[in-house]
């Protein structure tokens, strides 16, 4: 996903309660939000903003968009989507949670056709401190610094956040996944995404227990990852072979075999691990870990992986 400070956002289904909130928040913030799309038809514009009953419409008057935000109700994101992304736009952040999974099987397809980028359902967005905001996080939370954060949990994102500056460790970026079974971009994008940003030191990963997504995600750091890694796991007490998705997800695991099964929490806990990332038991653990993981201090570069110049 790219984005500037003056990227040009639509939210659709800024009618909505929470959009027409969290709208008037990102303005105020800075963030360039330059046209809403209305589920109703009846409002000419919103604290500022104008409102257009198409994006094909809102494109003509205030020229390309950059990224859409979706706030449509769930049943109605899938015809958001297809919309914003047959009107040429190429990053969709779907604020939107519960939304049906062949829906988002859609959705996905059709992205890769157009070749589109997709964050959520179920996203908070992201954030970077000061600079730039997108989605329903609260950005009193965070300040400049240089940790990246990249959580599934529903406002987990919020507190690590919180407890990261309340112990003087800014955050470079911070992203939400969502919270639903079937998303867009995935814990490997975004980890490659802070190993190449140079503005990153350490990387916070919140996942959850017993999901293959975290499993893949071990796998890719220790093959591709070389910052430190602080992984945070909910739901490491449940049943280990208890399963958070909800049924629509698991029927549509059934019909989609690219969607991987659930894994063994042990299995997940094995592999961070064995990738060399530091499990926090709790999250006031995270801030403590954080500071360890810090390049140039010496607990965190006794346990680093070995770097093939570190021989030259």
């Amino acid at each position: 996903m790219k984005w500037q400070t003056d990227s040009k956002i639509l939210i659709q289904g800024i009618t909505t309660p929470l959009g027409t909130e969290y709208g008037k928040r990102m303005k105020d913030f800075g963030t360039n939000i330059v046209a809403g799309i209305s589920l109703n038809g009846e409002d000419s514009q919103i604290e500022g903003v104008p409102v257009f009953n198409l994006v094909e419409q809102a494109i003509k008057e205030v020229g390309s968009i950059n990224i859409s935000l979706i706030f449509n109700p769930p049943y109605l994101v899938l015809d958001a989507a297809l919309e914003a992304m047959a009107a040429g736009i190429k990053q969709l952040v779907i604020v939107s949670s519960g939304v049906p999974p062949l829906d988002m099987l859609r959705i996905l397809r059709q992205a890769e056709i157009s070749n589109a980028f997709i964050l959520g359902p179920g996203s908070q967005g992201l954030i970077i401190p000061n600079k730039f905001w997108l989605g329903i996080c609260e950005p009193k939370f965070y300040c400049p610094g240089k940790v990246g954060i990249i959580g599934r949990g529903d406002r987990l994102l919020d507190e690590v956040a919180r407890k990261l500056t309340e112990n003087k460790l800014g955050q470079s970026l911070a992203v939400s996944l969502g919270t639903n079974g079937v998303i867009g971009s995935n814990f490997e994008q975004w980890l490659q995404t802070m190993e190449e940003d140079d503005t990153i030191e350490v990387i916070v990963l919140l996942g959850q227990a017993n999901n293959s997504a975290e499993l893949a995600a071990a796998e890719y750091i220790s093959s591709a990852i070389e910052k430190p890694v602080i992984a945070y796991i909910t739901g490491l007490y449940a049943p280990v072979e208890q399963s958070f998705r909800d049924a629509k997800t698991i029927v549509a695991t059934q019909l989609n075999s690219s969607i991987s099964q659930t894994v063994k929490q042990s299995t997940t806990i094995t592999a961070l691990k064995k990738a060399k990332a530091k499990l926090a038991q709790r999250l006031g653990d995270i801030p403590k870990l954080v500071k360890s993981s810090i390049p140039g201090n010496t607990q965190q570069t006794r346990g680093r992986r070995k770097k093939p110049e570190d021989d030259q």
